[in-house]
């Protein structure tokens, strides 16, 4: 504890606090729609396949939209880019008020855009966060920050008691009280250190095209006109990256030839796409699998999310000690087995709730070990790769709801749905062993690269 102390103290705690609340409200209005889709299936009628699409839009978008935050982060001041995104992410809440009756599945998937934006807070807090703090200690103070994913937590307890009592989209309203304290944490003790190399202008312009590309392409898949049903929901993640990489500067462009680049983006498509999409449907998987009530299945998920919320900073701390390398081999092995022990067995209740703990406790430490490496292989470049590798995680989290839905109305069950993340948990797994010792000659500070780190075992790590 001591140790944690005094690292908060070698940078300025305040910017942390403000980053941390940025992520936390960000991550409250990004995942409303999960806890809130079994309220709102009362007053739309929605196919499985439609359910998982509507709660899979807002992280498809925050995926998206990470990329192009994280490049306007490299040119713009990033407290001014805070503020501008709880604007925007504060506009659903607006309408959904203001809508007398019922909305339209069209438009909640338009807003379903403007919720990514609390998500793609993360290409901005992360980095901003780190920019107040020696490199020494950036596995910690990169996953007290990115803690802010207990966000998910309120959305459990709160949306859908809310919602029960008031309406579902009057309950929306309680999220702008949170997004107004942060817009004033943000003024009052954030602070961007970080040196600026881009150009404004262009960095702007790149975001808004990509803001309104995705709100058009949502729709075109709407209407069926990037294919009909699955293909055009598969086809969606694909051809946004496309937009968002595009609009990127040729030198930020260039990471992406690098094999390690597309490595940690599998890794965080698993970790922190597991985290999110779950977050987003296990409310409809409890309530499917197991007929639970969905203020239950709320409360559960609120446990589930604090739990691999609450972690990550414990696995950024643990791959300080470590390395993300040793942690990430460990904790990639366990989430392929906890998927394919589900996939096999399809647990009762009891068992099923168990074995999506155990998923939550990997994914929450999977997210502070993948990010512990991310500031020492890519230094001068942790904005944008923070916007990248953090949109390669909510691309995961987009399909995991996405092919979850596909799975239960083609085949009445929802185990093809974690074979396939099983499956994906290993690859990551084998390719992360074949890369290790290169890794580790860059994942510790301080050593030179190429150097073999000295071994830390896991009892050091606790000391």
């Amino acid at each position: 504890m001591k140790n944690v102390i005094a690292s908060l103290k070698s940078g300025d705690w305040r910017a942390l606090l403000a980053c941390f609340l940025y992520f936390d409200s960000g991550f409250t209005v990004w995942v409303m729609l999960g806890p809130l889709a079994p309220f709102i299936s009362k007053d739309i009628a929605m196919s499985p396949a439609e359910q998982g699409f509507l709660v899979a839009v807002p992280v498809l978008a925050a995926a998206i939209l990470r990329v192009t935050l994280g490049n306007l982060f490299q040119s713009v001041d990033g407290r001014n880019i805070a503020q501008m995104g709880v604007l925007l992410s504060a506009i659903p809440a607006f309408v959904l008020l203001l809508t007398p009756g019922a909305p339209s599945y069209l438009m909640l998937l338009v807003l379903g855009v403007f919720l990514g934006m609390g998500g793609a807070s993360f290409a901005v807090a992360l980095p901003m966060a780190g920019s107040n703090y020696p490199p020494r200690v950036q596995g910690l103070v990169l996953g007290l920050a990115a803690a802010g994913n207990i966000g998910a937590v309120l959305d459990g307890f709160m949306f859908p008691t809310l919602a029960g009592a008031f309406g579902w989209q009057k309950a929306t309203a309680a999220a702008l009280p949170l997004l107004a304290l942060t817009s004033l944490a943000i003024f009052f003790w954030a602070k961007d250190r970080s040196p600026k190399t881009g150009s404004p202008l262009p960095a702007f312009g790149g975001f808004a095209v990509t803001l309104f590309g995705l709100i058009g392409m949502v729709l075109l898949v709407h209407a069926g006109a990037l294919g009909g049903g699955k293909a055009g929901l598969l086809l969606l993640p694909f051809l946004g990256a496309l937009m968002a990489v595009a609009v990127l500067p040729q030198r930020y462009r260039a990471v992406l030839a690098e094999r390690d680049t597309w490595v940690i983006m599998l890794v965080y498509s698993i970790t922190f796409g597991g985290f999110v999409g779950m977050s987003s449907y296990v409310s409809l998987l409890l309530t499917s699998l197991y007929q639970m009530s969905k203020i239950n299945a709320g409360l559960l998920m609120a446990l589930m999310a604090f739990t691999g919320a609450i972690l990550r900073p414990f696995g950024g701390l643990i791959a300080d000690r470590v390395t993300g390398v040793r942690a990430l081999l460990f904790l990639l092995a366990g989430i392929s087995v906890l998927d394919f022990t589900f996939a096999a067995t399809m647990p009762p209740l009891a068992g099923g709730v168990v074995l999506l703990l155990g998923l939550y406790t990997c994914f929450g430490l999977g997210n502070g070990a993948t990010f512990q490496l991310v500031p020492h292989r890519w230094q001068g470049k942790t904005g944008v790769m923070t916007g990248i590798i953090g949109a390669a995680g909510g691309i995961g989290g987009f399909y995991l709801p996405v092919v979850m839905g596909i799975a239960k109305q083609s085949t009445g069950s929802y185990q093809m749905g974690f074979v396939t993340f099983g499956a994906i948990a290993a690859l990551a797994f084998v390719l992360v062993a074949v890369l290790r010792q290169k890794w580790m000659a860059w994942a510790i500070p301080g050593h030179a690269q190429g150097a073999r780190p000295p071994a830390l075992g896991m009892a050091t790590a606790m000391k």
